[in-house]
């Protein structure tokens, strides 16, 4: 039973969890060229086609040669032997190495057949076509072994694997130009209110800017989806009603701001209902207890609170979950750390609480954490000066300073 009907509020791990079950991937598979897919989800394994190094190639610049050469080798008797050729990267010996001789070989370059090891030049003497060495080395020393670090056929990165700046030249080392991933998810962002205004009007007494929108979007930017900014539509059920018929035509999920409290004017509840369905609404989180969520029919909806506070924390504790799997994207846990609090700490019993902190490391090496003052959700400099959130449990109360509390760091998309 959704918490529209339920006496009380919905636990956030409940919530999460039934958003989660009723959530799948939406997005098409679409092949780009590995320079454009920074950022996407593999929407499929991705296997290695070859082996990675794909020959025997020496670490070092120095001289490869049969370990067994020097087997008796010692600074008190030192191993001459011949020099016969070289091995550049992309200009390897093709000859024979016959006992008692070496290969002059640079960084990178193959290993001649019936070497198995490789002396770096500091560790060398020459003179007129005769290395000297002075130590045994062990065997395969400064060797590279084909396949040691990707086998072929081996899967390298899983489906649903967020593509990073770490990746891509994995990739490239394999020798893939294209690869497999899932479309953007498409995500239309609505602003709902009579007192919002654009940046840049005259604000008339009881007029606010719309902050939500230009913070839902800096993060969705992150993302990487395609977001479709309906701007700001008035309190009318009417012109509500159209924008939410036209989102949901063009975007996979659809984000609305404002108008999902109990006002006499907050009318997207009755939309919803109308045209879709809810899944839940009002949860016991703090800030944002009037977030809600729904489906439309070719769409997904989240209803994120006016308070810009409240609609930061939803949208990045239960929104982009959502998204990421809507995405085709992996979900990770968040990180989360003790931590001991500088500050006293308010809470009421009965409601998960994300509340805005700065956390640093002190004097002992001891995590610390500190409050960013008030905890309003209305107060966004709270949001700005803090680098993660103090999550204080649902049946948790006050919290004395020195006491051990939960830290989230924030994560790339906030940070």
């Amino acid at each position: 039973m959704g918490c529209c009907d339920a006496k009380g509020l919905m636990p956030l791990e409940q919530a999460l969890t039934e958003m989660q079950a009723s959530l799948s991937n939406v997005c098409e598979a679409v092949t780009l060229p590995l320079s454009q897919a920074l950022g996407f989800a593999l929407a499929q394994d991705l296997k290695s086609p070859l082996n990675v190094p794909p020959f025997n190639n020496s670490a070092m610049d120095g001289y490869a040669l049969n370990q067994a050469d020097l087997i008796n080798c010692s600074p008190e008797n030192p191993i001459t032997l011949k020099l016969i050729g070289k091995s550049f990267a992309g200009a390897p010996y093709a000859g024979d190495l016959p006992r008692g001789c070496c290969i002059r070989i640079m960084t990178g370059a193959v290993m001649p057949d019936c070497a198995d090891t490789v002396v770096m030049q500091e560790r060398t003497e020459a003179n007129e076509g005769l290395i000297t060495f002075s130590q045994l080395p062990k065997l395969a020393d400064n060797v590279r072994l084909a396949a040691e670090d990707i086998k072929q056929d081996q899967v390298v990165l899983g489906k649903g694997h967020k593509l990073t700046p770490r990746d891509i030249p994995l990739i490239a080392s394999l020798g893939l130009a294209n690869i497999e991933v899932f479309r953007k998810l498409k995500v239309a962002v609505i602003s709902s209110g009579d007192e919002l205004k654009s940046l840049g009007e005259p604000l008339a007494q009881g007029d606010i800017y719309d902050s939500n929108r230009y913070s839902i979007i800096a993060l969705l930017s992150r993302l990487n989806v395609e977001v479709i900014d309906f701007g700001i539509i008035k309190d009318d059920k009417s012109l509500l009603r159209e924008a939410f018929a036209s989102a949901d035509l063009q975007a996979d999920v659809v984000i609305t701001s404002g108008g999902v409290s109990v006002g006499e004017a907050d009318f997207i509840k009755d939309i919803l209902q109308e045209m879709g369905s809810i899944g839940f609404w009002k949860l016991a989180i703090k800030p944002g207890k009037p977030f809600a969520f729904g489906k439309l029919p070719s769409s997904v909806f989240f209803g994120l609170p006016g308070n810009p506070v409240s609609a930061m924390v939803t949208l990045y504790q239960l929104a982009v979950p959502a998204m990421l799997t809507m995405g085709g994207l992996k979900v990770k846990p968040a990180i989360r750390f003790n931590a001991i609090a500088i500050d006293k700490l308010k809470k009421a019993v009965g409601r998960t609480d994300f509340q805005r902190a700065s956390y640093s490391v002190d004097e002992n090496g001891q995590l610390v954490v500190s409050s960013t003052g008030s905890q309003g959700s209305g107060v966004f400099s709270s949001m700005s000066q803090s680098n993660c959130f103090i999550v204080l449990e649902q049946q948790r109360g006050n919290v004395e300073a020195g006491e051990t509390v939960t830290i989230e760091p924030y994560n790339a998309l906030m940070d």
